[in-house]
């Protein structure tokens, strides 16, 4: 009973409390370059990676895959931790230790108890300057690689998204898919991956982010010890630069009868990254929600999307996504349809895009908002996610964008600036289309890009 009443006592934080409760971000630029930045809290444990400015949008047609493979590389040993004794001490210290690979960022991160901060960020420099590169672990993860590549292939949403890409941006590098190409692994020397890490993995191009129980002047004395010196620095004026990639709006078909489903996406030109824009139209593709036959709800769902495709089984699942990047983006809808339904999903799905530019609610918004500050909050969940959005920020915006600062620009969107925003990027626009499976019924692009804007009198 003491302790059903210590309970019912006990208040939750209010919404507005927590956002003002969150630690602020403390970044320290060092002489070469280098960001340090970390978000302090009372866990017993943290997160510490480095973000790199770097992926497949830097690799041309014949290095692409490059990074993906570097990826791979950095856990098979240094010079200093040969073999496999790299990733023996990191299990010696009970952490997790993983990577990414993306088309503009690199991400290497170990989650360690607190007390091993600086042996953790010791780790991560020995990483990135001292990769070991052996011909024998090369030929090794090239045969994993390539059939990492074959096991993708059976992913079709990913490779409807590379599609989306290679037609959206064609003839430039963000055509190229992460991963790269057979031909290109195959023929990857170690000189190639040497050359990558030396062009990319500078100081100026990196963060090295950290979130938990951890000193921030602790941090960046650690960083001075183990992020400095000649393979940190660029030589001369040797730093890549970043070619602007342009949208043009096109298709590719794969038709594939023998598939059961059909995988479409849609997408317009969306903004950068930086672009105030984006809060918008997360806000527009919070409106049209998501979608798969696993939800319950049915007819009753908010989305009326998601109550159209229940209603009449237009589809298995649907999805929206606001893709961006350094100066250009993906703003569209991923859907998986049986054969015989996509021309109605399709029509369905683009006069909801029509209805966000000329007819979206108050209502709408107001539900679509609280549901993008209940995913922004998600973001506390876990050191992992706190430094991962540091990292990210600061290769992004510039700066660590506070959550408060989030959700007064979510609080700032109306039904007006939904309207204006959608129309300005969706509105009679030239699409990209990706299909991939049974796709006989798909109209062909004429027809698809005229229901991108409505004859109104």
């Amino acid at each position: 009973a003491a302790l059903l009443t210590l309970t019912k006592k006990r208040g939750a934080a209010t919404y507005a409390q927590t956002l003002q409760n969150i630690p602020g971000t403390q970044v320290t630029t060092l002489e070469n370059g280098l960001r340090v930045a970390s978000e302090e809290s009372n866990q017993p444990t943290c997160t510490v990676g480095l973000w790199i400015e770097a992926g497949s949008r830097y690799e041309d047609a014949k290095t692409n895959g490059a990074g993906f493979f570097m990826e791979h590389m950095a856990f098979k040993g240094t010079k200093k931790r040969p073999g496999a004794a790299f990733e023996k001490e990191v299990e010696s210290l009970g952490a997790h230790l993983n990577g990414y690979t993306s088309r503009e960022q690199t991400a290497f991160y170990i989650k360690a108890l607190s007390k091993d901060m600086p042996k953790v960020v010791e780790l991560l420099s020995d990483l990135v300057q001292n990769c070991a590169l052996e011909d024998s672990q090369i030929e090794k993860e090239r045969g994993i690689i390539l059939q990492e590549l074959k096991e993708m292939d059976s992913n079709l949403t990913d490779v409807t998204f590379d599609y989306l890409h290679a037609t959206a941006y064609q003839g430039t590098a963000l055509a190229h898919t992460v991963e790269g190409t057979t031909e290109n692994i195959k023929r990857l020397t170690r000189a190639d991956l040497a050359s990558y890490i030396d062009t990319h993995f500078k100081a100026p191009r990196m963060v090295l982010a950290a979130a938990g129980g951890i000193s921030h002047r602790e941090l960046v004395d650690a960083a001075k010890q183990h992020f400095t010196g000649a393979p940190f620095t660029y030589k001369g004026d040797s730093v890549p630069a970043l070619a602007r990639c342009r949208f043009t709006g096109s298709e590719i078909r794969a038709r594939d009868d023998a598939l059961p489903v059909a995988h479409i996406a849609l997408a317009v030109e969306g903004p950068g990254w930086a672009d105030p824009d984006n809060v918008v139209l997360n806000v527009a593709n919070a409106i049209i929600g998501h979608y798969d036959r696993t939800f319950g709800g049915g007819k009753n769902q908010s989305s009326r999307l998601a109550a159209l495709a229940v209603e009449h089984n237009l589809c298995h699942s649907f999805e929206p996504f606001n893709t961006s990047y350094s100066d250009t983006g993906l703003f569209g809808f991923h859907f998986v349809s049986d054969p015989l339904s996509i021309d109605d999903m399709m029509f369905c799905a683009q006069r909801e895009w029509m209805r966000l530019c000329t007819s979206t609610t108050e209502s709408e918004v107001t539900r679509a908002k609280n549901y993008l500050r209940n995913a922004m909050m998600a973001q506390l969940d876990g050191t992992t996610r706190v430094c991962e959005n540091i990292g990210s920020h600061l290769l992004h915006y510039g700066r660590c964008i506070p959550l408060e600062e989030w959700d007064a620009r979510i609080s700032a969107v109306d039904a007006r600036m939904v309207r204006d925003v959608c129309s300005k990027y969706i509105y009679d626009k030239c699409p990209a289309i990706a299909a991939v499976g049974p796709i006989e019924q798909l109209l062909d692009y004429n027809r698809i890009r005229s229901a991108m804007y409505w004859i109104r009198l």
